[in-house]
């Protein structure tokens, strides 16, 4: 089961999005794939940063959002995210929250995030990632 990152996401909506990524996709159910609240924000987000947001936003939400299902940010991924964010910055590794809360999310619901930033992702301890643009 695979939590998909907001790198992802935004890739399907290209014209042209990466083929790797189309053909990985086409062999997952699609009850396998998840994303996060924080990467819905960070889409909404980037839809309002347009042109026409309120169009590019109704096509998210109906080509993209309608196909995988929603991880909202909890209670307890909260204490994950702040437990995983203090032991980055302790080894002088810090990334973004946002993807700290990414990672807590897919660590609490025992899902492999699929991202671009694969780099970013590696240094959390335990969770398993991967770039399926590559």
């Amino acid at each position: 089961m695979y939590l998909l990152d907001t790198n992802i996401l935004s890739e399907l909506l290209k014209k042209s999005p990466n083929k790797n990524l189309i053909l990985r996709l086409e062999g997952i159910p699609l009850a396998s794939l998840y994303t996060a609240s924080i990467c819905v924000m960070e889409l909404k987000y980037g839809a309002l940063r347009r042109g026409n947001p309120a169009d590019l936003w109704s096509k998210i939400e109906k080509s993209i959002l309608s196909k995988v299902q929603i991880l909202n940010f909890s209670y307890k991924d909260a204490f994950k995210a702040a437990e995983l964010l203090s032991e980055l910055y302790s080894i002088g590794q810090p990334i973004g929250v946002e993807d700290v809360m990414i990672g807590a999310i897919a660590l609490s619901n025992g899902l492999m995030v699929v991202t671009a930033n694969t780099k970013h992702f590696s240094r959390i301890t335990d969770l398993k990632s991967e770039n399926w643009l590559l």
